[in-house]
């Protein structure tokens, strides 16, 4: 075996601070953002304190920042804005609670459902809105069902990694693949042009996620915890045009599957009625709930209420209380001196003088002797908590009052009357980039926009949205491919990897490759992995004189196997602290999920593309 000769020097260095990247980023304790700027500056410098000259020119060293205006990173920072446009109006809500009610009928078919639907979602949005609609959901169902949550948390997890594979678009890592093979000469590879070797392998791995994954997942316990676990007494109003006008009591249970408890039933002021499921409900009507926060709101959203009894307080907007966007629900506590202590919200004035609407109240430890008052009327004792609504600014300057104590429970509300319109944004950024009318990058940018304009999201949500661990991840990957390929170190790299493989079949040399970048994805960034591959596998196509695709996908796929190890990807820590998992729990039901992938992709690849 004769090595091929050793590069020059950049070549050399480049190689160098490669390794060095693939250790910084396999560092826990240092953020990624750091290892990223690191890597970047320390090229950056390199270059220019040591001129590199390529086609007779001098290489010049600010070109390693092109990533920041590559189309890439462009639409890899448009769709996570758009995917905040879906989170934020909770566009995907009803499929949420369309999932828990059909796991009452049959939790196997539910089960399996939930991980197709995972999966497919995914292919087209960033999967972190995806897993954190879906956890409370699954969560909340091993409650009612009395069965384990670990046993569906991380197949759900992985279901949505697996649908990310089948699009340009499914995951960040996939865009990368595409945008540097795009650059090196390669033909652009459209949104859809791998879907079929993805639909099969994924196919393969939801079937194991759904029969064989949960009987190797161990049985844990998990301690549920609940951010806001405060229980507050609170009315809902029947309004005209809601699905509870005209109808029974108990039409209100089944909207809610039975999550809602209805303590009360008041008809005009201090006029209660029988409370019986048969109960026929009349636009006015007070229901008087208890229960959370979130599901107070949860419960006024399904059943198209209201949570303020009308004619109780003067809205801030008295037409359209709510409609305002930036809205949120924040708790505030009576405390000792406070002029609310002792008096009424309506003797107070409180929303003439706050701006605010009060939603409910919590007493710890007491009923409240008469919970039939509407809130503005009860009198307020020592250590009361009122739940409170109103925009943004109003809870900015109510955390400034001296007079109430605004406690650290903040919860944004989604922009419900907006969902379909985000969602409408968003096929509007897939079908006109599958079509190939515009590339996604600018179909992307143009959908964040229509976003912000239509007010599903505001300018803070927005940045918000961005990620700066994937910016600079991005950037510093995209400046080590390019310097891979300008210095010959890409090159180097392909020639060892075929001599290595030595008259190995095409096919094997696939295999290896996809294997090689699977280890890397699970150790250090996906990211950082495809871009590194994605020279390498066309550098190793052009010496074997075949054609780049499969090794290009190989790269892709296999960036993607993040499975067997919590670090991999950011969804991975999501479902580990949900679920409570150990690092060996992820070792366990990921690698064999990895061993299938590779297994099914290294047959399929070459089947389809050599």
């Amino acid at each position: 075996m004769v090595l091929p000769p050793l590069p020059d020097f950049h070549a050399l260095a480049v190689l160098g601070l490669t390794t060095v990247a693939l250790f910084l980023f396999s560092r826990r304790k240092t953020p990624l953002e750091t290892s990223s700027l690191l890597i970047l500056l320390a090229l950056t410098v390199g270059f220019e304190l040591f001129p590199y000259q390529t086609g007779g020119k001098i290489f010049q060293a600010v070109d390693f920042f092109y990533g920041f205006g590559n189309e890439a990173l462009i639409a890899v920072c448009a769709l996570m804005i758009a995917g905040q446009g879906i989170l934020r109006t909770g566009s995907l809500d009803p499929l949420g609670r369309l999932l828990a009610r059909v796991w009452k009928k049959s939790p196997s078919i539910s089960f399996l459902l939930t991980l197709i639907i995972g999966a497919f979602i995914s292919a087209f949005i960033n999967n972190v809105p995806v897993v954190v609609l879906l956890l409370p959901v699954l969560i909340s169902v091993s409650l009612k069902t009395d069965s384990p949550a670990s046993s569906i948390l991380m197949p759900m997890g992985f279901s949505t990694l697996l649908g990310g594979t089948a699009t340009t678009i499914g995951t960040s890592t996939n865009l990368l693949v595409v945008a540097v093979a795009s650059e090196m000469g390669l033909k652009r590879i459209e949104m859809f042009d791998f879907v079929l070797p993805a639909t099969i392998a994924g196919g393969i791995g939801i079937f194991y996620l759904w029969q064989i994954a949960p009987r190797i997942i161990p049985k844990i316990e998990i301690t549920l915890t609940d951010s806001s676990p405060r229980i507050f007494t609170a009315h809902l109003e029947v309004t005209e045009g809601s699905p509870l006008e005209g109808s029974p009591l108990s039409r209100a249970y089944e909207l809610s599957d039975g999550a809602m408890k209805v303590s009360a039933i008041e008809r005009g002021e201090g006029k209660p009625i029988y409370l019986h499921p048969g109960a026929i409900l009349q636009a006015g009507d007070h229901l008087v709930i208890n229960d959370t926060p979130d599901q107070l709101k949860e419960f006024e959203r399904i059943l198209h209420g209201t949570l303020y009894p009308v004619g109780s307080v003067v809205p801030y907007d008295a037409k359209h209380p709510f409609e305002a966007t930036d809205q949120q629900i924040v708790e505030i506590v009576i405390y000792q001196g406070s002029p609310l202590n002792g008096t009424t919200l309506k003797k107070y004035h409180f929303t003439e003088r706050t701006g605010m609407t009060p939603l409910a109240i919590h007493r710890s430890g007491k009923k409240l002797k008469r919970y039939l008052d509407k809130i503005s009327d009860i009198k307020l004792e020592l250590g009361d908590i009122l739940l409170v609504q109103g925009p943004r600014q109003k809870i900015s300057e109510l955390k400034q009052n001296t007079k109430v104590l605004v406690l650290d429970s903040t919860m944004d509300l989604p922009y419900s009357r907006k969902a379909h319109l985000a969602m409408g944004i968003m096929l509007g950024i897939i079908l006109t980039a599958a079509f190939g009318v515009l590339p996604i990058a600018i179909s992307a940018t143009c959908g964040a926009l229509f976003m912000i304009l239509t007010q599903c999201i505001n300018w803070r949500d927005a940045t918000r949205a961005l990620n700066v661990q994937v910016i600079l991840i991005v950037v510093t990957s995209l400046a080590l491919g390019k310097a891979m390929i300008i210095t010959g170190g890409a090159d180097f790299l392909g020639k060892l990897f075929v001599l290595i493989s030595g008259n190995a079949p095409a096919a094997v040399c696939i295999s290896g490759l996809m294997l090689l970048m699977a280890v890397f994805t699970n150790i250090i960034s996906n990211n950082a992995t495809a871009v590194i591959g994605t020279p390498i596998a066309l550098s190793i196509a052009q010496q074997l004189n075949l054609q780049p695709e499969p090794f290009v996908l190989a790269v892709l796929f296999g960036a993607n196997m993040s499975f067997a190890t919590p670090m991999a990807y950011k969804t991975n820590l999501l479902v580990m602290n949900a679920g409570e998992y150990s690092f060996t729990d992820f070792l366990k039901v990921g690698t064999p999920l990895v061993v299938i992938m590779w297994i099914t992709l290294s047959i399929l690849l070459p089947m389809i593309y050599l």
